[in-house]
């Protein structure tokens, strides 16, 4: 008799990063889409020329996606200081007071359910083969191997921005003038719908309630350049 396939679940090093990295991409192309969108329609309700909207939305996206870049590299840089500095502290705990330092490894395990017994043999074992690993996982959750990159995150908001900030600057210039808005608002709306999907399928959320979200939050953002666009041109100011 056939067995039934056991699905496995993921353990590998770096998959926690990696589902972090798509997660801060979704976030980063969803920033990108409202943001510029909002920009080149609150310009085009002002004025309809292209190339006011085209500067408008282009400073914008170089704008917007520096400031993600510089944002995520000092944010994951401060990030990555504190984990090498727990790091540290760690690794001078064990070289100074190595029995005290099994005896709180065991203490977490026995936190963990396990009976004393046990807790002592699994620390014991853990510590003969890797000391400071197994503190740092069982301690900080922290993977000496696996530290966050600031230049990998950089990089990665800058793209996800820009990728997401093409898409209303596409929408808004493309189309003959009467329909860059109501084409601007359709794909922008879609878009928003579908990074609020992907984001909730990420983090095994509801997909319905997070698109909804965000596709209302995209819509009143909109909505109310827009009308602060047509009032300042309307009014001779923009």
């Amino acid at each position: 008799m056939t067995q039934p396939t056991q699905h496995r679940e993921p353990h590998d090093r770096g998959v926690n990063q990696r589902l972090n990295w798509l997660r801060a991409g979704v976030l980063g192309a969803n920033d990108g889409i409202v943001s510029t969108a909002a920009l080149v329609v609150g310009v085009a309700g002002a004025t309809s020329a292209t190339a006011a909207i085209f500067t408008a939305g282009m400073a914008g996206l170089v704008g917007g996606a520096v400031s993600m870049a510089l944002g995520e590299y000092v944010s994951v840089s401060s990030q990555r200081d504190t984990e090498r500095a727990l790091i540290e502290k760690e690794r001078r705990e064990l070289r100074d007071m190595p029995a005290a330092e099994l005896e709180e490894l065991s203490e977490l395990y026995r936190e963990r359910g396990l009976s004393e017994r046990t807790a002592r043999a699994v620390a014991e074992e853990l510590t003969a083969h890797d000391a400071l690993s197994a503190h740092l996982e069982a301690e900080l959750g922290i993977d000496q191997d696996d530290l966050v990159s600031p230049w990998q995150a950089a990089l990665s908001s800058a793209v996800s921005f820009t990728i997401g900030a093409l898409l209303p600057l596409l929408a808004i210039l493309l189309p003959p003038e009467p329909w860059r808005i109501p084409v601007t608002f359709v794909a922008v709306l879609a878009a928003l719908a579908a990074t609020g999907a992907v984001s909730a399928h990420l983090g095994d959320a509801p997909k319905l309630r997070a698109a909804l979200r965000l596709v209302i939050g995209g819509a009143l953002a909109l909505t109310a350049t827009l009308l602060l666009g047509t009032l300042l041109g309307t009014t001779g100011i923009g």
